[in-house]
């Protein structure tokens, strides 16, 4: 009897635990989601005409097409409208176009920049940052590497409050210009609001972005 009320106690202890952390992780993910969504108030823009002149935005990198079915990636498609529109308004003169360049075969900045000059945009208004592997590292490099401490983010809504936070933490000064969502993608972003605690993970551990490299200078 008295072993069989033993067992009974760890398993309480146990399921009381486990959920206990389940309470903890929850709350951690709408605290973090909610710090990085009040840090973007005033900061976002979805109307070109609003948006101020930045000499500098920053593309942030994605496939130009989905990887189940190699479709045509809508978030991809958006981001290169979203900035075509702000450089032919003049709301920003340069861009730096930071992704992925992890793989030969695979070269996110490139593929976005080719998509940018046949919309008609100046190549030499266009700067690649082949080693934005994550947003966080796209925003250390766009300071360390590209000298900026100020910028217009161009990216979807979800990514650009992240981007943000990012920046801020950095020391840059920062807007972001929204993209259109792909359809029916607005909503609750699981691994969007994962990645947000990330970002306080990695502050909390001093992360470092994967590669630095020689400074990059743009015309004053």
């Amino acid at each position: 009897m008295v072993y069989y009320l033993e067992i009974m106690k760890k398993k309480k202890l146990i399921i009381w635990s486990i959920l206990a952390l389940f309470i903890l992780s929850i709350a951690t993910i709408f605290v973090c989601d909610a710090i990085i969504k009040d840090n973007a108030r005033g900061k976002i823009y979805s109307n070109i005409d609003d948006i101020p002149y930045r000499k500098v935005g920053l593309l942030l990198g994605t496939a130009k097409y989905t990887k189940r079915r190699g479709f045509d990636n809508p978030y991809f498609t958006n981001r290169i409208k979203a900035a075509t529109d702000l450089m032919k308004a003049g709301k920003i003169k340069y861009l730096i176009i930071s992704g992925d360049n992890g793989r030969p075969e695979y070269n996110e900045p490139e593929m976005m920049r080719e998509d940018l000059i046949k919309n008609g945009i100046d190549s030499t208004h266009l700067y690649l940052d082949y080693a934005g592997f994550r947003t966080f590292d796209s925003m250390v490099r766009l300071k360390e590497v590209f000298g900026q401490d100020s910028v217009t983010v161009i990216s979807q809504l979800f990514h650009n409050e992240r981007a943000l936070y990012l920046a801020s933490k950095e020391g840059i000064v920062a807007n972001g210009f929204n993209a259109k969502d792909r359809p029916g993608g607005e909503g609750f972003y699981l691994r969007e609001k994962l990645a947000r605690v990330k970002v306080f993970v990695d502050y909390l551990i001093a992360t470092k972005p994967r590669f630095l490299g020689k400074k990059i200078v743009l015309p004053d």
